[in-house]
């Protein structure tokens, strides 16, 4: 074989090689993509806002709350909190300070009755039949509703699904529903994002409600777990109301007591409503 040939035969070899290299990198590079398409799909359907069209108001206060710091690595908390470092004072506050209208405070308190249903059934009046698209509804969140704030590793960890008279054997109230995929403007879809079949914290905090915690109402739950004897840490009453607030769901606010809150909206003008 001459040196011609030789040398025509390497450079057959090393243009396949690059062709079957390419290949390699276009179908990794595909397969890349179609990885990124089906996480943004994901995030569309999972997280994409059901907030009205043009609720300016609204969505200014959501992007807000998005940005305010929570605080969620508390060592120890005392009965009762004096300074806002202790609970999620900007956010709280931006939600009092809220400008739309109308604007609706729910007290809500027992878990297996059906407050989701009804902050849902009111949004969809307000929005929908008397066109208030910058309608807020707050959840003035205690008693055995709180258990639905915490996520599920405390859930697992302290056994909360006894604490709900067999109720929920989990946080199911924090479970994003397929009903939730549905598009924000097939509103009168009966089993769509807007009916029965979402009625889930996580939904509803998409469609601009805000979940408010209890300070007390963890306190208060942190001397039950001690009582009932669920302390696998041995942690005192400080500590482990401490490791609770630290478990709150995402985008959850954090008050220094709901009850003693609920005046401070009512002077803001919300509308009171007992869940």
């Amino acid at each position: 074989m001459s040196q011609s040939d030789i040398k025509n035969d390497a450079n057959s070899a090393s243009t396949k090689r690059r062709n079957l290299l390419r290949g390699v990198g276009l179908s990794i590079g595909a397969a890349g993509l179609a990885s990124m398409s089906l996480q943004s799909a994901h995030a569309d359907t999972t997280d994409a806002s059901l907030e009205p069209q043009g609720a300016s108001t609204l969505a200014a206060l959501t992007a807000k709350l998005n940005a305010a710091p929570r605080r969620r690595n508390f060592k120890t908390v005392p009965m009762i909190l004096t300074n806002p470092d202790q609970w999620d004072s900007e956010a709280l506050n931006a939600v009092i300070a809220y400008t739309g209208k109308p604007k609706q405070v729910w007290d809500n308190t027992v878990i297996e009755s059906p407050w989701l249903n009804l902050m849902r059934n009111a949004i969809n009046v307000q929005v929908y039949s008397w066109k208030h698209s910058d309608f807020l509804a707050v959840s003035a969140t205690h008693g055995t509703a709180h258990l639905a704030l915490y996520d599920q590793t405390i859930w697992d960890k302290y056994d909360l699904a006894s604490f709900t008279k067999g109720k929920f054997a989990s946080n199911t109230l924090i479970d994003v529903p397929a009903a939730a995929s549905s598009s924000a403007t097939d509103f009168n879809n009966p089993s769509g994002a807007f009916s029965p079949a979402a009625n889930g914290i996580t939904v509803l905090q998409r469609r601009g409600v805000v979940f408010i915690g209890c300070h007390n109402a963890i306190w208060e739950f942190t001397a039950a777990l001690l009582k009932k004897g669920t302390n696998p840490d041995k942690l005192s009453h400080e500590a482990l109301a401490a490791e609770l607030t630290n478990h709150l769901i995402p985008g959850a606010v954090l008050s220094p007591g709901v009850v003693g809150t609920i005046p401070q909206l009512q002077m803001a003008g919300f509308h009171y409503t007992a869940g």
